[in-house]
């Protein structure tokens, strides 16, 4: 019997179920999005054109070739070895061999000062001793009257003073400098609980008289005249300390230089 509607009752239609309605738009989904037919095919992809292979293949490089671009780097600029000396002439020979020979038992890298290094002399008193000491012999062709145990500081200071001052002061008949002093562990001027001397660093010579060619002996207690007041009064510009006859009292019969380090400069009196 057919169903009948009341009259003026409201126009429902029946609502489909959600899961048909799924169903329905997958298989709308499907059919807009494969043609006929598709839906059988495998799902591995598809092989490349022919043409985009060729292209591949031209744009690939050999492993070897990529190992060499990695690796390999710009070659260096050679270098044109160094072209040899010329030999030496006969007159640069014999003065090489003098130079040779001026420098044998030379010491403080200077050819004019000779003697030997010595052992680095330390000391229990503090302040004392020398780290590297040289016993010098003879400076600028003078020699000493006895070895001087100094630093090269106070050696190259007398070395220029003897050949640029003493030795052109006596004409060049100055034969020997009598040393007094040099290095002794002392207080200053002997004075027992002073303040260490510059000898006790190696650092400073005491020198008596001077000795001539002829045998004369000119001493600072006896002979200070103008001539060694002169040369006394020129050490000031080669030492950092000078002492000698009417400075303190304690130096009226030799002279003191020193190359201490002094911040006010030079103490020269």
């Amino acid at each position: 019997m057919p169903d009948t509607v009341p009259a003026g009752a409201p126009d429902v239609k029946p609502r489909a179920r959600p899961e048909l309605q799924m169903a329905a738009a997958d298989a709308s989904v499907q059919a807009t999005a494969f043609p006929p037919g598709a839906m059988a095919r495998s799902l591995r992809p598809l092989a490349r054109p022919r043409a985009l292979v060729e292209q591949i293949a031209a744009l690939r490089v050999a492993p070897a070739e990529i190992g060499l671009k990695l690796s390999s780097r710009p070659p260096e600029a050679e270098v044109e070895p160094a072209a040899a000396a010329p030999p030496l002439t006969p007159r640069e020979k014999r003065k090489k061999k003098r130079e040779a020979a001026s420098m044998q038992g030379a010491v403080c890298g200077v050819a004019a000062i000779k003697g030997e290094p010595i052992a680095p002399i330390g000391s229990k008193v503090s302040g004392c001793g020398v780290e590297e000491p040289v016993r010098v012999t003879s400076v600028a062709g003078v020699r000493l009257s006895q070895a001087a145990t100094v630093d090269c500081s106070i050696a190259r200071a007398l070395n220029s003073w003897v050949d640029e001052v003493a030795q052109p002061a006596f004409n060049g008949q100055l034969a020997e400098l009598r040393i007094a002093a040099h290095y002794v562990c002392r207080g200053r001027n002997n004075v027992k609980g002073a303040k260490v001397s510059e000898h006790g660093k190696g650092r400073a010579v005491d020198i008596s008289a001077f000795v001539l060619a002829n045998g004369r002996v000119l001493t600072v207690a006896q002979d200070y005249d103008q001539l060694l007041r002169r040369i006394y009064r020129a050490g000031c510009g080669y030492f950092k300390t000078t002492l000698g006859p009417g400075s303190d009292g304690y130096h009226e019969d030799h002279f003191h230089f020193d190359t201490s380090a002094r911040a006010g400069g030079a103490y020269c009196r």
